[in-house]
């Protein structure tokens, strides 16, 4: 029984390309993200309060950001979202009937039934 030979110049890991777009994912949402939208934010409220740039541009700013650091979970959701397609319906739940309610009787107190009306003396 002979065992294969590894080369030594590969990586034991995983292939250069995976390798390239782990490096590339951890570059776009992590801190170097991170601290470009707060530069982003930053520079947006300042032209906003100089009157530059319309309310409209900065909440797509905002939005871009929220979209670009929240993209795994969104991801996730969707993904989450598609495999529940196929499942069965959950079962109903249990209802109750509520007592129908009883009418309340009239209010005899009104501080304002006479306000209304003209007092010719």
């Amino acid at each position: 029984m002979t065992l294969p030979l590894r080369s030594l110049f590969e990586p034991a890991g995983q292939s250069s390309i995976g390798a390239s777009v782990d490096w590339l994912t951890g570059t776009l949402l992590g801190s170097l993200a991170i601290g470009l939208c707060i530069i982003a934010v930053a520079v947006v409220g300042l032209t906003m309060l100089t009157g530059r740039l319309s309310l409209r541009d900065g909440a797509r700013v905002v939005l871009g950001c929220f979209i670009l650091l929240g993209a795994p979970i969104i991801a996730n959701g969707f993904m989450k979202a598609g495999t529940d397609i196929g499942t069965a319906p959950s079962l109903p739940m249990d209802t109750m009937v509520a007592a129908p309610i009883r009418d309340l009787p009239p209010a005899d107190y009104d501080p304002y039934a006479g306000a209304s009306l003209r007092d010719d003396r």
